[in-house]
């Protein structure tokens, strides 16, 4: 990948540049964290001019290697003030690499108020006026289909929906998947910076690329197959992903009495049957029609945790249904009804905000009587009001901090204003180390600590204890941020965590693809890099230690069944990075 391409929406001028030699090695989340901390004023205001946006496909994007089409998209973050990295599946990141794109960086702004569509392809770049029909309150779905006939029904795609254009703090970059739905770069309100710079969507045709070039083809074809191999012999990645998607968890958390319900006031629902993955499963097989009980995100991937979901009449509903996603309506919310909560999704995918931090929203609202508790039909209607948006849909989609302050709570969970997810603190006390200390805000996926906590792979510690959980909070961060540099997908971790073969296999990859010598050495050393990078811009944003704290509600509110309590006290939470 040798071109790096800026895009100045200010002076609408598109620039093809060399990768700047510091860059060379990196990609993905490497890539996009070190350009923002190297060229984003720390202090700037997310939606202003100084802000800049940045995507970068892995190292490993546009290979055969397994699950290797991630997507990685970099700014300041205009939920948390933060560096953010959000990472994507769809085909963007394939189509990227095969062009020999690095990155594409978007800066500046325009003075008028007209929206653009960004094409890139092998002739070069283009700034295109966006269409009146996809703007003003138009859903990504049918924005998707309208620019996939105007500009080929290959392409890739990624947009800013309503709320983007809003440039509301929950919106999400969406992404055109391999069959035409929608994949999104979730986390932190990158969406809302995409519609700041006046961009509607970004457009990839990459017809005559070449393959990505190999430096040594036949060692690689030899390392991805023992990689492989490695995914599809664990029982998570192999097996239970593909069978349950990743809403097997609700039942193994509800379980182990760490399922956040009723606005974390509760670690265990009555009504786990009714949303878990198993019943997902179930309806999807018996409805038959469109539904799928296993679906790639991106080309390649061979773990399938996603699935299509469709109604009783068997018609497609959405894609990607995700365990956090059902989790915050399901049991966070109280919303009982599998289908009504799959509606809920779609519209969420629709407007483009991120569904963590909405469906957490909603329970907070719930919890501040402007909901009522459980009430699937009201959520919908709520969320709707997003698109347009009236005040109740600008304040849920602002996120959970600013649902928490309008209705004068005190139990607001969230970390540098970022919703947490799925998992509870209290009672599993790594993740909670994770959301505390990852320069992003509340984030599972930051360090993955469920890993070793309850599904004990990669590691055997008793969630419900303090013991070893800040040096597996630590090896977490570190790998995890390698892993987002690599192009790979996260869910990669239970192949290779107990499997050295395997592990080492993705190494031989990126040491065949570039002709290196890496070692896992050289990988801790990246993923730490990283860190450090992320770590630097926030402090010089004005972030210290004291805003690696968890919400003060969960020190002195035991979560049932346990009776659990967040216990780690500040001196230990900063030993977590302590470089």
């Amino acid at each position: 990948m040798n071109k790096f391409i800026r895009v100045d929406m200010t002076m609408l001028k598109v620039s093809v540049e060399d990768v700047p030699e510091k860059y060379r090695g990196l990609g993905g989340r490497g890539l996009t964290s070190n350009f923002v901390n190297d060229e984003v004023k720390p202090t700037c205001h997310p939606l202003g001019r100084n802000n800049k946006l940045i995507f970068a496909p892995g190292l490993l994007s546009g290979t055969s290697a397994p699950n290797s089409g991630r997507l990685s998209v970099g700014g300041k973050s205009p939920l948390t003030g933060t560096i953010k990295e959000c990472n994507t599946g769809g085909v963007v990141s394939q189509q990227m690499a095969k062009m020999g794109i690095k990155a594409l960086v978007i800066e500046g702004m325009p003075s008028d108020d007209r929206f653009y569509i960004i094409k890139v392809d092998m002739n070069g770049v283009t700034i295109d006026e966006a269409p009146e029909e996809i703007l003003g309150g138009c859903g990504n779905y049918k924005a998707i289909e309208i620019l996939s006939k105007k500009y080929g029904g290959k392409v890739g795609i990624g947009l800013a929906g309503p709320a983007g254009e809003y440039r509301l703090p929950s919106a999400n970059i969406s992404f055109k998947d391999p069959d035409g739905n929608i994949r999104s770069a979730g986390r932190g309100g990158l969406g809302a910076v995409l519609g700041s710079k006046k961009v509607k969507a970004v457009v990839f045709d990459d017809t005559g690329a070449e393959k990505v070039p190999l430096a040594d083809p036949e060692k690689f074809r030899a390392a991805s197959k023992i990689f492989a191999k490695a995914l599809m012999d664990h029982p998570v990645a192999g097996q239970g992903l593909a069978a349950y998607g990743t809403d097997v968890l609700v039942n193994i958390l509800n379980e182990a009495g760490g399922l956040p319900s009723y606005n974390f006031t509760r670690g265990r629902i009555d009504h786990a049957d009714n949303i878990c993955g198993e019943t997902l499963n179930e309806t999807i097989t018996e409805r038959g029609g469109e539904g799928k009980v296993s679906h790639g995100c991106h080309q390649g991937c061979i773990i399938r945790c996603s699935q299509w979901y469709a109604d009783k009449k068997g018609k497609y509903i959405t894609s990607g249904f995700e365990y956090e996603t059902i989790w915050g309506l399901g049991a966070d919310a109280g919303i009982k009804d599998l289908d009504v909560i799959a509606y809920i999704d779609r519209e969420m995918d629709d407007i483009g905000v991120d569904s963590i931090e909405t469906a957490v929203a909603v329970a907070t609202a719930m919890d501040g009587g402007l909901l009522p508790w459980g009430d699937g039909e009201a959520v919908l209607n709520a969320v709707k009001e997003i698109r347009t948006p009236t005040p109740l849909g600008r304040i849920l989609g602002s996120g959970c901090a600013v649902v928490g302050k309008a209705c004068g709570l005190y139990r607001v969970p969230v970390v540098k204003d970022q919703a947490i997810p799925a998992y509870d603190p209290r009672s599993v006390k790594g993740i909670g180390l994770t959301y505390a200390t990852t320069p992003m805000g509340a984030d599972h996926t930051a360090g993955y600590c469920i890993s070793g906590n309850i599904l004990k792979v990669g590691a055997d510690l008793d969630p419900l204890k303090k013991d070893g959980q800040i040096e597996y909070a630590r090896a977490m961060q570190v790998g995890t941020a390698a892993i987002d540099s690599s192009g790979l997908c996260l869910f990669v971790y239970f192949g290779v965590a107990d499997n050295p073969g395997g592990y080492q296999a993705m190494i031989d990859m990126l040491n065949a693809q570039y002709g290196l010598s890496l070692t896992a050495a050289d990988l801790d050393k990246l993923g730490e890099s990283v860190l450090k990078a992320e770590l630097d811009f926030n402090r010089r944003a004005g972030f210290s230690n004291a805003h690696d704290r968890l919400p003060e509600f969960m020190e002195y509110e035991a979560l049932p069944p346990h009776n659990a309590v967040w216990d780690f006290d500040p001196e230990e939470i900063d030993q977590v990075l302590s470089f």
